[in-house]
């Protein structure tokens, strides 16, 4: 199976990437293995307890794509500045189920073993 690998940047509801992202992701799964690395802002995506008004709440989206067999880690760096801290297993108290922080050293693994790359980014 191909992989894709998605690189996002920008935290929740500031702009529609993460939506973009979730729409791209989900296509892709019914014919991609998928990764997404979350790095600087977008490390608030996955956090619990979200209650937009008037947009979907992207981190119940992110969630059902790692339900699917999405790979969605977090930058551990990025996450710790922002107040998430990861588990010895990578998972997080503030983090849905699935999505967990990793060491941004595992990005070029990722990159390295995929046929493609997406990479939004402000």
């Amino acid at each position: 199976m191909k992989t894709l690998t998605i690189i996002l940047t920008g935290g929740p509801y500031i702009s529609e990437d993460a939506q973009m992202v979730f729409r791209i992701a989900d296509a892709a799964l019914k014919r991609y293995q998928v990764n997404i690395f979350l790095y600087l802002d977008a490390v608030h995506i996955p956090h619990l307890g979200q209650n937009p008004a008037f947009f979907a709440d992207e981190g119940e989206l992110f969630k059902e794509l790692a339900e699917r067999g999405a790979v969605i880690r977090a930058c551990s760096r990025c996450a710790a500045a922002r107040g998430y801290i990861a588990k010895e297993d990578g998972s997080s108290q503030d983090y849905h189920d699935g999505i967990k922080i990793s060491s941004l050293y595992d990005l070029p693994k990722m990159i390295s073993g995929s046929d493609g790359v997406i990479s939004l980014c402000r």
